[in-house]
């Protein structure tokens, strides 16, 4: 297999580079850069500076106002947008709704919800997850229950990302608690989160950033239109979003981006005298992650080109390793830029007590984001199917143990 790029791909990345160094609002360039992340308003602005250019649905078919690009031009639109850096495109809208509302929605449904998503006029997030119903999904509880032209929802969900912006939640409720099976008699519902009866509460991560919460519904009616995909049928609705956006799935463009960083710092941190970024063994600990990088870049190519090569229908069990070692290689770089910045990483902590203070801020402008940024991604072995389950489905679906 020839994993070089074709003349016509690198040209395409090169577009997408220039784009997005020319549109991306310096401002939110900058805090990215430092390791911020991007505030609300700054990922509704990218969104709708992509969409404008037509690349906000870049995984959507083009008759619904995606792009119509190969599997390789979106992984490579993909890492650059991450490598910028730029914001993520919001998944739960772009990767998670949109293609299932083409795959299982009404027409009506469609006509009102995607051209939303894409422009991210509505802000999606995803109801899946319960205390004790997290890897073990299937065993679920928050109940639907029908009444007339409405379904009323009880019940509870958690580790609701970015739940306090949304507009809407798409959601798994069991809808008959008798089936025979646990998979069954699940049902996938569209909920407006403005609906009365739904609480949301925050969750503090260990970085100190509200991003995650707990969602409750009591006695909350949706109404029955907004039910995506057969009653009952909800488990193969959920199976169809987990499994069907496989190119981003390593986040190579972050792990490139914090190792980038870490040699930029590495040349003004000073160790024995001397640039960090002359040090010998730092050296060795880079070229490491470089040839990590490398190796997961490739393995990425085959498991995209297999994708295409199967008609971008059928997900190759193979990508779970881009789970596995990405998450590792996001864990690792994370850590190197955090070594590097070394006493001087806890700065955000410092800083913050320097304000209550009314002191002057300590420590450099690159310091304050490495020790969050370091402690967030602890959880990225977690979230997006656990590293475990990853590693359970490449026992079963690619060793055949």
């Amino acid at each position: 297999m020839d994993l070089r790029f074709t003349p016509e791909e690198v040209a395409f990345r090169e577009e997408v580079r220039t784009f997005i160094a020319e549109n991306l609002p310096r401002e939110t360039r900058e805090r990215m850069r430092l390791g911020y992340r991007p505030k609300k308003q700054e990922i509704i602005d990218w969104m709708r500076i992509l969409n404008r250019k037509g690349w906000a649905a870049f995984n959507w078919p083009q008759e619904y106002g995606g792009t119509g690009w190969s599997a390789i031009q979106r992984m490579i639109f993909l890492e650059e947008n991450l490598a910028a850096p730029a914001p993520e495109l919001l998944s739960f809208n772009i990767t998670m709704i949109g293609p299932v509302l083409i795959q299982f929605g009404t027409q009506a449904q469609k006509d009102h919800f995607l051209p939303r998503a894409k422009n991210l006029d509505d802000w999606w997030c995803q109801g899946f997850s319960e205390p004790g119903a997290g890897s073990d999904l299937a065993s679920l509880r928050t109940r639907a229950e029908k009444d007339g032209d409405h379904y009323v929802v009880n019940g509870q969900k958690i580790w609701t990302s970015t739940a306090h912006n949304a507009d809407w939640c798409f959601c798994l409720v069991r809808t008959n608690p008798n089936a025979a099976k646990r998979q069954e008699g699940i049902s996938f519902l569209l909920i407006d989160m403005k609906t009365p009866g739904v609480e949301v509460r925050p969750i503090i991560s260990i970085d100190g950033s509200h991003h995650l919460n707990e969602v409750f519904f009591t006695d909350v009616r949706v109404p029955v239109e907004n039910l995506v995909g057969e009653e009952h049928k909800g488990w193969s609705v959920a199976k169809y979003l987990l499994g069907n956006e496989r190119t981003g799935i390593a986040r190579l463009g972050s792990s490139k981006a914090a190792i980038r960083r870490s040699k930029e710092v590495a040349k003004e941190v000073r160790m024995k005298g001397r640039p960090l970024i002359e040090d010998q063994a730092f050296r060795t600990r880079v070229a490491q992650l470089e040839v990590d990088a490398k190796a997961l870049e490739i393995t990425q190519l085959r498991v995209v080109s297999a994708y295409a090569k199967a008609g971008g229908n059928k997900p190759d069990p193979v990508s779970s390793v881009l789970k596995v070692k990405g998450t590792e290689l996001l864990q690792n770089s994370s850590e190197l830029l955090m070594d590097v910045g070394g006493p001087q990483a806890m700065a955000v902590w410092q800083a913050e007590l320097a304000a209550m203070a009314n002191e002057p801020e300590i420590g450099p402008e690159w310091a304050p984001q490495m020790a969050p940024a370091y402690l967030m991604l602890r959880a990225a072995s977690i979230y997006g199917g656990t590293n475990e389950i990853q590693k359970n489905i490449l026992n079963k679906a690619v060793l055949g143990l």
